[in-house]
Parts: C-alpha cells; sequence; structure tokens
C-alpha cells in the first residue's frame, strides 16, 4: 500500500503566508474602516467568528479523512491476512 505524499515546505509555507497576509489585511482594513467603533466591533467580532468556522471546518475535515484512511488500512490488513492464509492452505 502506498501512502499519500505530503506536502512539499513550499506549498505549506505559501499556505501560512496567505493565510497571515489576508488576516492582517482584513483586521487593517476594518481598523481604518470610516465607521463608529461599534461597527468596527462588530466586524471584527465576525471575522473573528469566520476565521475560527474556518479553522474547525479544515480541522473537522481533515480528521474524517485520516479516520476514513485508517479504517482502510485496517480493512487491507484483514484482506491481507485472509489471502496469506487462504494461500497457506492451497
Amino acid at each position: 500500500m502506498n501512502a499519500a505524499p505530503g506536502n512539499t515546505s513550499a506549498y505549506t509555507f505559501l499556505a501560512w503566508a496567505s493565510f497571515m497576509v489576508s488576516t492582517v489585511g482584513m483586521l487593517l482594513g476594518i481598523v481604518y474602516l470610516p465607521a463608529q467603533m461599534w461597527v468596527k466591533g462588530y466586524f471584527g467580532i465576525g471575522y473573528l467568528f469566520t476565521v475560527v468556522s474556518c479553522l474547525n471546518l479544515a480541522k473537522s475535515i481533515r480528521d474524517k479523512h485520516e479516520e476514513t484512511r485508517f479504517i482502510n488500512r485496517i480493512n487491507d490488513a484483514k484482506t491481507e491476512k485472509l489471502l496469506k492464509d487462504f494461500e497457506k492452505v492451497v
């Protein structure tokens, strides 16, 4: 069974850099928004909630994928064991 290749360090850096640039850019946009403080606070809380929700969604999708991969590995191991046992009998 072949393991799926991981992300390169360049791709990981790009993901983190784009996350940081977009977060800082959005926060600066909210700070310099020509509006009252309560409007800026509302946008800031909404943005914070959006970021946390995205991180939670990404984590739950990753966890579900890893769970599926683990179950598939167990099933593959059981199948291989059955085939080896069958080959011994034949």
